[in-house]
């Protein structure tokens, strides 16, 4: 038997549905596009660590991402990088990036083209 708390209601998805239907939703994307982990040479979208990008109707960005590992070193600078690609964008209001780690990530989450890029297909 579980006995850790938690806060997931059971059948709820791990990672939270994208506002894919935001007219902002594919310029974000190729922001997030501009950024890359430091020790793979694909970016963070295709590597499967962006989880969620939700946009309010006010066009407030809020971004969920993780990290190929929790003690990855650029773990701290990594929101900050893609905050400042996002930002720039017509119309976008602000931004607000959170790091988690639940799901981790696996190598799974990453598009074909990554998978390309890397050898893996």
């Amino acid at each position: 038997m579980n006995t850790q708390p938690t806060d997931r209601i059971e059948g709820t998805p791990l990672i939270r549905p994208s506002t894919t239907d935001h007219p902002l939703y594919p310029a974000v994307v190729e922001a997030c596009r501009t950024v890359y982990d430091p020790e793979i040479p694909v970016n963070i979208f295709d590597l499967g660590l962006v989880y969620t990008i939700e946009i309010s109707p006010e066009n407030a960005v809020d971004i969920t991402m993780t990290l190929t590992a929790p003690g990855c070193p650029v773990a701290g600078e990594m929101p900050g990088w893609v905050a400042n690609a996002v930002e720039p964008l017509p119309g976008v209001k602000q931004v607000d990036v959170h790091m988690v780690f639940d799901p981790p990530w696996g190598m799974d989450m990453m598009s074909d083209e990554a998978r390309l890029e890397l050898g893996f297909m």
